[in-house]
C-alpha cells in the first residue's frame, strides 16, 4: 500500500474522496471534475485478462496471469491512457440465483483494478455482460444466470431480474482485497454501466422498470456516483431507456464493421468524420451525459483512425471512450483474443501511438468542439492526419508524437518534454520498426524507452490460432541519431532497466541501440533516483517487451494477380528471421525453358525488392519463388518455406507465386467472383431477409448472386479494393477509356469508383442481362456508400466530397456496384466481373 500512495493518482483520490465524488453530471448533461468544475474527459481501453478466453490462453501456455497483467497495465500507462473500461463475465463469477462468487476470476479482475489504479487510471466497471465466455471457443455450461436467461430473456424474466438484484447487491459490496475497499468506496471507480448491449424486447414499460430496478439494486448499496445505460444497442427502445433513472447512456462505434476476415485498405477517413446520434427528438434523452463504451475500426490496421475518431467522438459530446479491446502481450503474437480487433503497443507499434495521439486529442478537444468536415478536419489544433502518409501527428511545444515517419519539424524544439514515435522524423533518426519514447528529467537529460521490432508476416484478422504467428519480434541492433538542443554533438547512452548490459556505440550524436530503456545524456554524469517517476507513473527503470521469437524464416508476399506485358514490375516482401548479410534472391519461371535469377536488395528494416526486366516479360505466365539463403545453410524456398536446393531433381516442393502478363490491350479485371471470393464486401442492408450466394453460369464460370427482398432499407451491393491491379499497368492505364460490367438481374445499378481521397463517381447502368460497356467519361460526382456497413446501424451511411475534384483512373482505390431501384419491390443482381478495357 505505501507504494500505491507514493503514485500521483491517490493524491488526487484523496482529493475525490472528500468532495464525495471526482465527478458529477451538470444540469446540461456536461461531466464536470468536482475539484474545479472544468469538464472531464477519459479516454482508455477495455482490456479481458481476468477472463474467457484471455484467462483461458494464457493458462494454456503457462503465463503466469498476474505478471501478465503487471506487463499490460505498464504499456497501457506508457500510453497515457486514463480510463479503463470492461464488461465483466458475470457467468464466470455467479450462480444461477445471482449469488456472486469468489473465485479466480474475480480475484485476478480485483488484481488487475489496484494495478490499473496504481498508474493513476479511472475506471467504469459494466458488471453484467450477458454473454457466455467461450469467444472464440465453445461456451462452457457455468450455471449463472447469464448461462440459464441468456441476454433476451434476462430482460423480461421475472426470475432473471431478482437473480441479478442480487447479484448487483453483492457486486458492488465486495471488497477487492488488494485496495481492501468496495468498489462503492473506490474512488477509481467513478462510475457504472449496467449492462453489455442488451437485447430489449416485450412492453417499453418492463424495460423502463428494469433499468431503475437495476439502478436501484445499486443504489441500495451506497452506490452515489454515476450509473450509465446502453442506448445504441437497441435504438428502438431509446424512449424506454430514455424515460428511466439512468444517469447517461452508452454508446458503441464500429465504423467499417466486424469480422471481416481481412485487412481493410483505402482511406477510410470518411467513415469517421461524424458521430450521429439520432435520440435528440427525445425530451428525457436532453440533458443527459454520454459515454463510448466500446469502440474501433474493425479489421483496420492503419494508424490514423483512433485520433480521428476522438475528435468525432467529442464533436458529439463524449466524455468517456474506451477502445475494444486491447491485446494482452501473451497472446498478441497470434491476435486470437478478438479476430476483428488489434492493438499492442510491442505487436501493433504505430497504431498504439496512433491511440496515444487519440487520448491527447480526447483530453484537449473541448465537448462539442467542431472542427468541419473531411477533409479539413484532418489537420485541427496541434494534430495532422494523413492516409497517403499513413500517419497521426502531434506537434506543440511540449510534446511531438507520430505514428509513422514524418517530415514535420517540431514547432519548438527547445521546449520539448515528451516525444514517441515510429520510424523517423526531424530530429530523431531511427531504422528499427518498434516505437520509442523520450521524455525530459529535470536534470535535462533524457529517458529513452526503445522497443523492439514489429514484423508483419500474415494478415492478422484472417483466421487466428496460436499455432500462427501474425507478427513477429526481434530485439534487433538498430541505429539511432537524437537531434535535440544540447544533444547534437555528442551524448552518452547509459542503461537503466534490469538485466539491460547492452553498451551502445556513440559516434558524435549517433549510436547503435537495442530494447530497453537508457538514459541520453550530454554528461555521463548521472543526477537521477532509480525510483523516480517520468511522465506522471513511469518509473524511470521500467521496462517491458516480449522475448524474440525463435521461428524459422518467414516471407510475407502478395503477387499481382496481373501485369502488363513488356514493362518492368517489382517484386516486394517483407522477409523476417534473416539479417541484412543473408541472401535472398527472386527465381524466375517462364515456362519456356527459360529462367533467371535476380538478386533481391534490401530497402527497409525487413522489407526486399528485386526488379522484373522487361526482356522476359511478354504475355504468358510468369511463376516465380523466393529463396532465402543464410550463411552456411540450404535455402529455405517459398512458397512453402521448405528448405533444400530449388534446382535439384529431388526437391519436391514445386510451389510458385504466379502472375499472368497480360498483353498489350488486354482487359484488367478489377473484380472477379471467382479469384475475389475472400476479399470482396458485400453490402447487405437487411441483414435477415437480404442474402448473396455463389453460382456459376453458362460457362461455369463463378458469379455472386446479390438478393433484396422488400423492405424500407437499400437493395446492397459490393465493394472491392482496386488499387493494386490498377498500379500494375500503371505504364499504360490512361489507355483504359471504358469499365466493362459482365452481370444480369431486375434492376439497374450504380458504378462508384473511389480515389485515394475519398473523392467518387458514379454512372448508372441497366442491366438486362449480359455485358454493359460504360465510359469513363460518362461519370458524374456522386456520393459512396460507407463500407463495411457501420454499427451501429443508424451511422452515416454516404459521403459525399465536394472538392470538385476530376477523376483519374491512376487514382482509382476502390470500386462499388450498387443496386438501386424501389426498395419495396423484390431485386436481384447476378455478378461475374468488372474490368478496364481499352476500347
Amino acid at each position: 500500500m505505501l507504494i500505491l500512495a507514493a503514485l500521483p493518482g491517490f493524491t488526487q483520490r484523496g482529493a475525490a474522496k472528500k468532495a464525495g465524488s471526482e465527478i458529477y453530471i451538470d444540469a446540461k448533461g456536461i461531466i464536470r471534475y468536482t475539484k474545479d468544475n472544468k469538464e472531464a474527459a477519459y479516454f482508455g481501453v477495455n482490456y479481458t485478462l481476468p477472463f474467457a478466453y484471455g484467462y483461458r490462453s494464457h493458462k494454456v501456455q503457462g503465463i503466469n496471469i498476474e505478471q501478465a497483467i503487471d506487463r499490460d497495465v505498464y504499456h497501457l500507462a506508457r500510453l497515457g491512457i486514463n480510463a479503463f473500461r470492461v464488461h465483466v463475465w458475470d457467468t464466470e463469477i455467479s450462480d444461477s440465483l445471482g449469488n456472486l462468487k469468489q473465485n479466480e476470476h474475480l480475484r485476478l479482475f480485483d488484481y488487475l483494478l489496484a494495478k490499473l489504479e496504481e498508474r493513476g487510471i479511472r475506471i467504469i466497471i459494466t458488471p453484467i455482460a450477458f454473454w457466455g465466455n467461450g469467444y472464440p471457443e465453445r461456451d462452457e455450461r457455468t450455471g449463472s444466470f447469464s448461462d440459464i436467461y441468456g441476454k433476451e430473456k434476462a430482460l423480461v424474466n421475472e426470475k432473471a431480474y431478482i437473480a441479478q438484484e442480487r447479484y448487483l447487491q453483492q457486486f458492488f459490496r465486495h471488497v477487492n482485497p488488494y485496495t481492501r475497499k468496495t468498489y462503492v468506496n473506490d474512488a477509481f471507480i467513478i462510475a457504472t454501466e449496467v449492462n453489455n448491449e442488451p437485447h430489449h424486447s416485450g412492453p417499453k414499460a418492463r424495460t423502463t422498470e428494469y433499468v431503475n430496478r437495476m439502478a436501484a439494486a445499486i443504489k441500495s448499496t451506497g452506490w452515489r456516483k454515476p450509473v450509465f445505460y446502453n442506448i445504441s444497442e437497441s435504438p428502438w427502445y431509446a424512449d424506454a431507456v430514455a424515460k428511466s433513472v439512468a444517469d447517461g447512456f452508452s454508446f458503441q462505434w464500429y465504423p467499417t464493421g466486424l469480422v471481416a476476415g481481412h485487412q481493410h485498405k483505402g482511406n477510410l477517413l470518411p467513415q469517421v468524420d461524424n458521430y450521429v446520434i439520432p435520440f435528440d427528438t427525445i425530451p428525457e434523452f436532453k440533458n443527459k451525459a454520454h459515454m463510448v463504451y466500446e469502440f474501433d475500426a474493425g479489421d483496420v490496421l492503419q494508424p490514423y483512425m483512433y485520433p480521428a475518431m476522438a475528435r468525432s467522438f467529442k464533436k458529439a459530446g463524449f466524455q468517456w471512450a474506451t477502445q475494444f479491446a486491447y491485446d494482452p502481450l501473451g497472446n498478441a503474437f497470434a491476435n486470437t483474443e478478438y479476430q476483428t480487433h488489434y492493438l499492442n503497443l510491442a505487436y501493433t507499434p504505430s497504431k498504439a501511438i496512433s491511440l496515444l495521439i487519440a487520448g491527447k486529442v480526447f483530453r484537449s478537444v473541448p465537448v462539442f468542439k467542431s472542427y468541419g468536415n473531411f477533409p479539413a478536419d484532418t489537420v485541427f489544433g496541434p494534430f495532422r492526419l494523413s492516409y497517403k502518409q499513413q500517419l497521426s501527428e502531434m506537434n506543440s511545444d511540449k510534446e511531438f508524437y507520430y505514428s509513422n515517419s514524418t517530415g514535420a519539424k517540431p514547432i519548438k524544439p527547445s521546449a520539448l518534454a515528451h516525444i514517441a514515435g515510429v520510424g523517423s522524423s526531424a530530429i530523431i533518426k531511427y531504422n528499427g520498426t518498434g516505437a520509442y519514447f523520450l521524455d525530459k528529467l529535470p536534470d535535462g537529460s533524457w529517458r529513452l524507452e526503445v522497443m523492439p521490432d514489429a514484423v508483419a508476416v500474415s494478415d492478422p484478422f484472417a483466421k487466428a490460432s496460436l499455432s500462427k504467428h501474425v507478427t513477429r519480434i526481434f530485439s534487433t541492433e538498430r541505429q539511432m541519431r537524437i537531434d535535440l538542443p544540447g544533444l547534437s554533438k555528442g551524448v552518452t547512452v547509459t542503461p537503466l532497466n534490469a538485466d539491460n548490459q547492452y553498451t551502445p556505440n556513440v559516434v558524435a550524436g549517433s549510436f547503435s541501440i537495442k530494447p530497453g530503456t537508457y538514459r541520453i545524456a550530454a554528461s555521463a554524469k548521472p543526477d537521477y533516483k532509480q525510483g523516480m517517476l517520468v511522465n506522471g507513473n513511469i518509473k524511470i527503470n521500467e521496462f517491458v517487451a516480449p522475448a524474440d521469437d525463435s521461428l524459422n524464416i518467414e516471407v510475407n508476399h502478395q503477387a499481382y494477380q496481373s501485369v502488363a506485358a513488356n514493362a518492368p514490375f517489382k517484386i516486394k516482401a517483407v522477409i523476417a528471421g534473416i539479417t541484412g548479410h543473408d541472401s535472398v534472391r527472386v527465381l524466375v519461371n517462364r515456362l519456356t525453358g527459360a529462367y533467371r535469377i535476380l538478386a533481391m536488395q534490401q530497402t527497409g528494416a525487413y522489407t526486399y525488392e528485386a526488379t522484373v526486366p522487361a526482356d522476359i516479360l511478354s504475355p504468358g505466365l510468369l511463376q516465380y519463388r523466393i529463396a532465402v539463403t543464410k550463411a552456411g545453410k540450404e535455402p529455405v524456398v517459398f512458397p512453402g518455406g521448405q528448405s533444400g536446393e530449388p534446382f535439384a531433381w529431388d526437391y519436391i516442393n514445386q510451389q510458385y507465386y504466379q502472375t499472368i502478363i497480360s498483353a498489350p490491350g488486354s482487359r484488367i479485371q478489377l473484380y472477379n467472383a471467382t479469384r475475389d471470393r475472400e476479399n470482396v464486401i458485400v453490402y447487405s442492408p437487411e441483414w435477415k431477409t437480404d442474402s448473396y450466394e455463389y453460382v456459376t453460369n453458362e460457362d461455369g464460370n463463378l458469379a455472386i448472386d446479390i438478393s433484396h427482398k422488400p423492405s424500407g432499407n437499400g437493395l446492397g451491393g459490393l465493394e472491392l479494393f482496386v488499387k493494386d491491379n490498377i498500379s500494375a499497368y500503371a505504364v499504360n492505364i490512361n489507355n483504359y477509356q471504358y469499365i466493362n460490367v459482365k452481370a444480369t438481374g431486375n434492376v439497374a445499378a450504380k458504378l462508384v469508383l473511389i480515389d485515394a481521397d475519398a473523392n467518387s463517381w458514379s454512372a448508372t447502368i441497366n442491366l438486362p442481362g449480359g455485358i454493359v460497356k460504360v465510359p469513363l467519361s460518362a461519370f458524374r460526382p456522386d456520393s459512396m456508400v460507407l463500407l463495411p456497413r457501420p454499427y451501429p446501424g443508424f451511422q452515416a451511411l454516404a459521403f459525399k466530397q465536394s472538392t470538385g475534384s476530376s477523376l483519374s483512373l491512376p487514382d482509382i482505390e476502390r470500386v462499388q456496384l450498387l443496386l438501386i431501384g424501389d426498395n419495396a419491390k423484390p431485386a436481384n443482381l447476378i455478378i461475374e466481373g468488372i474490368s478496364l478495357e481499352t476500347k
